[in-house]
């Protein structure tokens, strides 16, 4: 179940999805003429416009643009211009542009004096008109000639500013001068004068840019050559003055021997160090001979060491000796004798030896200092070697940098000096521009096919705009997506006076069958809507006047009366209208009469012999019509009228105004609701339907009225035409062989159906 709603859902958002061309068509259908005489107007007035205009021709010269100039020297830094850049390019396309070469071109062609430019030769504009119309618009100023000449100079360049186009040729360096103008020779003139002015314009500022750049050298070198003298001037003064020949290789000697100065002074205090330590070592030992003698420093010494060796010796011969020999022997006192004697040069030699160690101590001291001095004053020296060097380097550095200005500027002098003579143009006219023979505007056939078809489209745009902002019901379609009812009818509008009413005799009119058809057709939905019960009362309602509601009741009642009794009832009794149509006059009793009980029933019924139709008219006008329509003595009278006749149709007000319809609704079997198509608001339609719908009323439907039928208006054209050739060989049919007055209704229903 579930399944099912939700597949019939989506089938439903499908439809309202799917976008209706035809609708759309029918728009465009029903607006076709009055689009086509605005796209026809639009478009005459536009060649009236064209054609009146005045012709404007266009000459193109061709300008191109050098990318390598040519070069005498290489001396495009004067200039400043990089042509191998991308904005040199765009820089001369602006250049083309500017208000500088426009003005030179009028200057040059004196465009000032020219009939098309000049305003004293030319007719005064509306603005100026109206300007001597009203005085206080006038300028108060007064001008000078001057001035006057230089505002018509302003006035004629913005106007072949406006003219002109500068548009360069992608990818290449071509560039278009185009021109308009009214005169065809003009705008070829103009044209190549703009490209002469401006190769004319680049020749002479390179030539202004040369000789200022040349004036600017010369000064510039006097100044320079100046301060070389003077640098020169001050490099020798000092070398003289401090009797400089060679400084670099006197700084590089001084170098070296302070270097050897540094290197004796570090070996003299390697040996000063090692002396003092010796010399704090004897220093330590004090008188002690023995002890000093011990000193690795002594014993080392090579007399010493002899010494020592012969010690030995002696020592060991007075060991052998003293075996053999008692203390008094000779030789033993020799050999003591010996002994004693090398102990005392030992002693000697030990005593000399320190004596020599203090004085080599002293020595390496006095050496040091005197190195210390000497490497102090080799650095003084060096150090004033290398002012002198500074200060030197600092007069060459400025001779040499001075010499290099001069030299660049004497050089740049040279080349800018020897062309200034050389012109060469950064630009070629390739292709000049030739008086037009045909105007380039206004392009008449263009212009007017624009106009065309821009007014068909705004046509079609107001069309569809017309038809949004439009919110009346137009069709059956529109009855059940904007109104969610059904239609039971619809009647076509039939051709009658403006302000009269449709005649009685229109369902009778042969040649109105499709009208008939119609009535015959709601009819026809009528009954078969009620075909188990048959809905014996049926009232008409509106949601306004004026929307067909009395007719619609009149020929319904007229198409019943052909197969059924039926009685027509006039309940609209603020404006009843239903006895005016038949021709009743307006003391005529009616309802009013009948519920009051002033008059019988069967002098409120008018027969009318034509149709076979009874007519109830409203009869007088009561001054309370809802309170009498509500008492019970309406509902009796309704009760005896539904017994004596097989349908009674009742025209009641319309339900937007009053609450009669209301009222009545609630005993009439059915309610058919009259919409006049494409007239009524879609609000106010569903606000009458609603209300007659809170109420309980029965509703069968809603009749479309007065549609618009024809073949050129909508798609119902086609369908009421058939409908209509049909419908008269049925009338044809029938009239031969009239229905026999016992058949049944739905049975003729169906037969007309």
């Amino acid at each position: 179940m579930h399944a099912q709603d939700n597949n019939s859902q989506q089938e439903r958002l499908l439809q309202e999805e799917v976008i209706d061309l035809r609708q759309y068509w029918r728009i465009l259908d029903r607006f076709k003429w009055r689009i086509a005489a605005l796209a026809l107007a639009v478009a005459m007035l536009a060649t009236m416009v064209v054609f009146s205009m005045t012709p404007r021709y266009q000459a193109t010269a061709t300008l191109m643009i050098e990318a390598e100039q040519p070069k005498a020297l290489s001396i495009e830094e004067v200039y400043g211009l990089d042509s191998s850049r991308k904005e040199y390019f765009l820089t001369q396309f602006e250049i083309l542009k500017s208000r500088r070469i426009a003005e030179q071109v009028v200057e040059r062609l004196a465009l000032t004096q020219h009939p098309l430019f000049d305003p004293d030769q030319q007719e005064p504009s509306f603005k100026e008109k109206v300007k001597g119309w009203l005085p206080f618009l006038a300028a108060n100023e007064v001008l000078s000639e001057e001035e006057l000449q230089a505002l018509k100079l302003e006035s004629v360049t913005d106007a072949v500013s406006a003219s002109l186009t500068i548009a360069p040729v992608r990818n290449t360096q071509l560039v278009k001068i185009s021109f308009e103008s009214e005169s065809p020779e003009l705008a070829a003139q103009v044209a190549n004068t703009v490209a002469e002015v401006f190769i004319d314009s680049h020749l002479q500022a390179k030539l202004d840019m040369t000789q200022q750049a040349t004036s600017w050298l010369n000064d510039r070198l006097e100044d320079l050559r100046v301060k070389l003298e003077g640098s020169e001037a001050r490099l020798q003064s000092f070398q003289e003055s401090q009797g400089l020949v060679d400084v670099a290789g006197v700084q590089g000697l001084q170098a070296q021997e302070l270097n050897e100065i540094t290197s004796q002074l570090i070996e003299a205090r390697r040996e000063l160090k090692q002396a003092e330590s010796i010399h704090a070592l004897v220093k330590s030992r004090g008188t002690d001979i023995a002890a000093l003698a011990s000193l690795p420093e002594v014993l080392n010494h090579t007399v010493i060491a002899n010494i020592k060796q012969s010690e030995t010796q002696a020592e060991r011969r007075v060991s052998e000796l003293s075996r053999r020999y008692g203390p008094k022997h000779p030789k033993m006192i020799a050999a003591r004798d010996e002994l004693q004697s090398v102990q005392d040069k030992l002693r000697s030699e030990v005593r000399q030896l320190i004596g020599g160690i203090q004085n080599d101590y002293e020595t390496a001291q006095a050496n040091v200092r005197a190195l210390e001095r000497e490497l102090e004053q080799a650095k003084g020296e060096y150090q004033q070697i290398s002012r002198k060097q500074t200060r030197y380097n600092e007069l060459k550095r400025e001779v040499e940098v001075n010499r290099q200005l001069y030299s660049a500027f004497l050089t740049r002098f040279k080349e800018t000096s020897e062309t200034s003579g050389f012109e060469a143009a950064n630009a070629r006219l390739m292709d000049p521009a030739i008086a037009p023979r045909k105007p380039a505007k206004p392009k008449k056939l263009l212009i007017v096919a624009l106009a065309f078809v821009v007014s068909v489209m705004f046509g079609v745009m107001l069309a569809f705009l017309i038809e949004a902002l439009n919110d009346g019901i137009r069709n059956p379609d529109d009855v059940e997506n904007k109104l969610a009812q059904r239609m039971i009818g619809m009647l076509p509008w039939v051709q009658h006076e403006k302000d009269q009413r449709l005649s009685l005799t229109t369902f009778f009119d042969n040649a109105q069958h499709q009208f008939s058809e119609a009535v015959r057709t709601l009819r026809t939905s009528l009954v078969l809507s009620h075909l188990e019960t048959p809905a014996k009362v049926i009232s008409v309602t509106s949601s306004v006047p004026g929307e067909g509601k009395t007719t619609v009741a009149e020929n319904l009642a007229f198409a019943l009366a052909q197969m059924e009794k039926v009685l027509l009832i006039d309940a609209d009794m603020r404006r009843p209208s239903v006895g005016k149509d038949f021709g009743l006059p307006v003391y005529h009793p009616g309802l009013s009469n009948l519920i009051a009980g002033s008059n019988s029933l069967a002098e409120c019924i008018h027969h009318d012999e034509k149709s076979g139709l009874d007519v109830m008219p409203a009869g007088a006008v009561p001054p309370n019509p809802q309170e009498m329509l509500s008492s019970p003595s309406f509902h009796k009278v309704l009760e005896t009228l539904v017994n004596q006749y097989d349908r009674v149709i009742i025209d009641t007000a319309p339900a937007q105004v009053v609450s009669d319809a209301l009222v009545v609704s609630r005993v009439a079997d059915s309610m058919l609701y009259v919409v006049k198509a494409d007239s009524t608001r879609q609000k106010m339609i569903t606000t009458g339907i609603g209300r007659l719908l809170q109420v309980g009323a029965k509703l069968d439907g809603v009749v479309l009225n007065q549609l618009d039928t024809s073949s050129k208006a909508s798609y119902y054209g086609d369908y009421y035409g058939y409908q209509g050739e049909y419908g008269g060989y049925t009338a044809s049919v029938k009239s031969q062989q009239p229905a026999p007055q016992g058949a049944k209704v739905a049975d003729k229903d169906l037969e007309v159906a």
